[in-house]
């Protein structure tokens, strides 16, 4: 699996440290809260409301570089539209991948 990275934070912030750690505080303070409501989501099988939720969380794992990631979440997001849940495992994993990198940074 992919290793979650600051490349494009890096790119985006072009070497100014001070705004790459504001967007690190930003990742650090919404990621747990969109992973919490996604949880939330699925315990009630709103399958609409899982997809918006996953669709939220896609943009992180985007911002992080994971660019497979990305794509099994927008496929995810998409097989929900369809009340599928096929590849949540895979996501979930990629949830606590995120988790614990953000640990880490």
């Amino acid at each position: 699996m992919e290793k979650p990275n600051l490349i494009y934070l890096e790119e985006l912030a072009r070497g100014d440290q001070k705004l790459i750690d504001q967007l690190i505080e930003v990742l650090k303070i919404e990621f747990p809260e969109e992973k919490e409501d996604y949880y939330k989501s699925l315990e009630t099988k709103d399958y609409k409301l899982i997809a918006e939720n996953v669709h939220r969380i896609k943009h992180k794992i985007s911002i992080l570089g994971l660019e497979s990631a990305y794509k099994l979440a927008n496929d995810f997001e998409n097989e929900l539209r369809d009340s599928k849940t096929d590849k949540l495992k895979p996501f979930e994993e990629i949830l606590v991948t995120i988790s614990n990198y953000l640990k880490t940074i």
